[in-house]
């Protein structure tokens, strides 16, 4: 619920879009009452040395439910969320049953009505992720749907992909692609290179997600239609989308965690943690996506945060299933293996996101007055080791384990709640 009394946010570096200034942040009913020096409130948050930023938002979070409850919930997955400093998460819909319809957005948005932070449905494009015929996008846009994805796969079929583009302008809504070549990819479990020959491990090309980036870009320009893309870990896919970029093409792009801080190298112990899709690349396509965040190719930084049970994630290499927590790790992540200003990595985890979601009226935007208090508090400088333990995910497949890192959260606001108070989960 709401703080009624006024909270005061002390002597903190406001960071945000506008710029950087050393300002009190008051926060009452909701919202964001004031900014300025020698602010007094009812209540007194000493925010010396931290940063007093928008709330993080991640535009590509699997919560799981319906279907999978075992491995994430909507309310588990958005506290975990809300500890990393993310008052906004897009929910991946590779649920059971896919979010395809209205009914399951309806369900979603029930579900996250409750949760620590504000939950958005994004909507499947063809119906149950099939690649066959096209999802109910109208009616799912109705409900506020935005982002629409078959993410876990790609939408293999050209034409079919050109007719959810046109439709997706027609809508006004955002088409995100994962980018993975069926035939290419059928079969595979890591990067295809050296390691995987070393390993033994069937490996997938970097051509099977160029292709398809190759592909969508092409029909991005037929449709002018406007294209994200999901999670890019080559090279050649980041070169590509600078060239579509710089041609005027309406497109947007994110990267994950793992594929800027972890290469094919992690998978040498068969250790399935390290199993994710699109794989673990090479070391010169972690450098090539750290350049793209640097230089604005890619727009975001988002999770993919893809919570396993155990009994899941401990079978064999070629067994388990892909995927890596990430929601309470991916800012300490960006600030210690990036090499970035922190309002660099502010934009790439915050305001660029919030544009990409269309949510800017909600999250990511200035610390000014009247705006929704969705705020996070982190210190930049408190440095921690990263445990195995999944934190509040009902999951623990946590590649970073033993990792240090620097930058930690210690406060989240949701509509002025304190959904996080000195680092702790509140509900």
């Amino acid at each position: 619920m709401r703080e009624s009394r006024s909270v005061v946010l002390k002597g903190g570096v406001v960071i945000d879009e506008t710029g950087e200034r050393t300002s009190d942040v008051v926060v009452q009913n909701g919202a964001i009452a004031a900014v300025g020096p020698d602010l007094g409130g009812d209540r007194v948050i000493d925010a010396g040395g931290c940063v007093v930023a928008p709330g993080l938002v991640d535009l590509h979070t699997h919560l799981r439910q319906p279907g999978r409850e075992e491995a994430e919930t909507v309310e588990s997955g958005a506290r975990a969320a809300a500890l990393g400093g993310f008052t906004a998460v897009m929910a991946m819909p590779n649920t059971t049953p896919a979010i395809d319809s209205a009914a399951v957005v309806r369900e979603v948005l029930d579900l996250g009505a409750v949760a620590a932070v504000d939950v958005y449905p994004t909507g499947a494009i063809t119906v149950g992720r099939h690649g066959e015929r096209l999802a109910p996008m109208a009616e799912m846009a109705e409900l506020g749907v935005r982002l629409f994805t078959d993410d876990g796969c790609g939408v293999q079929d050209d034409r079919l992909m050109r007719r959810a583009l046109e439709y997706s302008t027609a809508l006004g809504v955002t088409l995100a692609q994962h980018c993975e070549v069926a035939s290419l990819s059928e079969g595979t479990h890591m990067n295809e290179g050296e390691w995987s020959s070393r390993l033994g491990i069937p490996g997938q090309p970097a051509e099977a997600e160029e292709l398809m980036v190759m592909r969508d870009l092409a029909l991005a320009r037929l449709t002018g239609a406007r294209l994200h893309f999901l999670h890019l870990s080559t090279r050649g896919s980041v070169a590509m989308v600078a060239a579509a970029k710089g041609g005027g093409l309406t497109v947007t792009a994110e990267a994950a965690p793992h594929h800027f801080t972890l290469t094919d190298t992690c998978c040498g112990g068969f250790d399935p943690v390290f199993k994710v899709h699109p794989p673990l690349r090479t070391a010169d396509d972690v450098a090539a996506v750290k350049a793209g965040l640097a230089d604005g190719t890619v727009d975001a930084i988002a999770t993919d945060h893809a919570p396993h049970p155990p009994e899941e994630k401990e079978k064999p290499f070629d067994q388990a299933p892909p995927g890596m927590l990430g929601l309470e790790y991916a800012l300490a992540l960006a600030i210690t293996e990036l090499e970035l200003e922190i309002q660099e990595v502010l934009a790439l985890l915050s305001w660029r996101p919030a544009a990409i979601a269309r949510i800017k009226d909600r999250h990511g935007g200035p610390i000014a007055e009247g705006r929704p208090a969705n705020i996070c508090v982190l210190d930049p400088r408190e440095e921690w080791v990263i445990d195995g333990s999944g934190g509040a995910s009902r999951s623990s497949n946590v590649p970073y384990e033993g990792r240090r890192v620097r930058g930690r959260i210690r406060h989240t606001f949701v509509d002025g709640e304190p959904v996080v108070f000195e680092g702790m989960a509140q509900r």
